[in-house]
């Protein structure tokens, strides 16, 4: 079989899925159908509709677009078998009924940005880095009944430097995964794709569920690195957050405050820590909060209803820091 006789559907919705569904087309894969979430009302009056990223890629490209309200209607289970697919591939999309998943010969695969059976949910970019892994990578797979289960086609692997935010792996990982993509999709067509189950003996499991605004709160009596990784795994969406409270009266209005960038720093020269979420400010423009033994600086905030801003900017506009700590 040629690529151009190998009969794609296409499944994603977000930014991360348009890059292998452009590396697909621009390596001469015939994608007969796209799958993605219908247009969302937008606007101050819910006037407008909004496709997703996938969405506006296809028609750009002027293919075939299904956006189904739901997976099993009766009406998109037949526009499906009418396309006559051999093969469907599936990016951050949501979670496939079997009578869909099953349907081409040549089965569904998913791309996964982890290294599975690690971080299997939604949001695995964001809790490799909040739980301070040095690497992650992609990883596609066979679907079957279990949410990212299926047994491993291929894997591709990355560092995940010291610093780095979810924004920065976010774009690394949509680069490697499309390449891995069009690998995987190569070998289906060639016949040479071998798999083999995913571990579930002698491995300890990290999930990565949906990440409500409970999680994106910090407690400063964590230590200074579980801070780091937290905001780091949350920038720059949903952003790690905290609130800003007077310490001298309890009336006091209080402010959300967003923290976007971070830095451990060397606190053996730094002030004694009365407590966790105590403030220390230097020359100025350096803004510093204790956690449970160190101290580690804010770099980079924003106040709520405000725009992001260097510490040096916002330091400029509040009086007293001394009075105010970090809850």
């Amino acid at each position: 079989m040629e690529k151009k006789d190998l009969r794609i559907i296409y499944m994603g919705t977000p930014e991360f899925a348009v890059a292998p569904l452009k590396a697909l087309i621009e390596n001469g894969f015939n994608i007969v159908g796209v799958v993605t979430m219908p247009d969302k009302p937008m606007g101050r009056h819910q006037s407008k509709l909004q496709s997703s990223a996938v969405g506006e890629y296809a028609k750009e490209k002027g293919l075939p677009l299904l956006q189904p309200e739901r997976l099993k209607d009766p009406a998109f289970l037949q526009q499906l078998q009418e396309l006559q697919a051999h093969l469907q591939i599936v990016v951050a999309f949501r979670m496939l009924p079997e009578v869909v998943w099953a349907m081409p010969p040549l089965g569904t695969f998913n791309l996964h940005a982890s290294l599975l059976p690690q971080y299997r949910g939604a949001a695995p970019i964001n809790w490799a880095i909040i739980q301070g892994e040095k690497q992650s990578g992609v990883t596609t797979f066979f679907l079957q009944h279990d949410i990212d289960t299926g047994d491993i086609i291929e894997q591709a692997t990355l560092d995940i430097d010291p610093d780095e935010d979810a924004g920065s792996l976010h774009n690394r990982l949509q680069d490697l995964g499309a390449k891995l993509v069009v690998n995987t999709t190569q070998l289906i067509l060639d016949g040479k794709v071998s798999t083999h189950p995913q571990p579930t003996t002698g491995v300890e499991l990290h999930a990565a569920p949906k990440i409500f605004k409970d999680t994106c709160r910090i407690n400063w009596c964590n230590h200074s690195h579980q801070i780091h990784n937290l905001v780091r795994g949350l920038s720059p969406s949903p952003g790690a957050w905290t609130t800003l409270c007077h310490t001298g009266t309890e009336t006091a209005p209080t402010k959300e405050l967003k923290i976007f960038k971070t830095s451990l720093v060397d606190s053996s020269n730094m002030p004694p820590i009365n407590h966790c979420g105590q403030l220390y400010v230097a020359n100025k423009k350096h803004l510093f909060v204790a956690c449970q033994k160190e101290w580690i600086e804010i770099l980079q905030l924003q106040p709520a209803g405000k725009r992001r801003m260097e510490t040096k900017d916002f330091l400029s506009g509040l009086k007293n820091p001394e009075e105010w700590s970090m809850e």
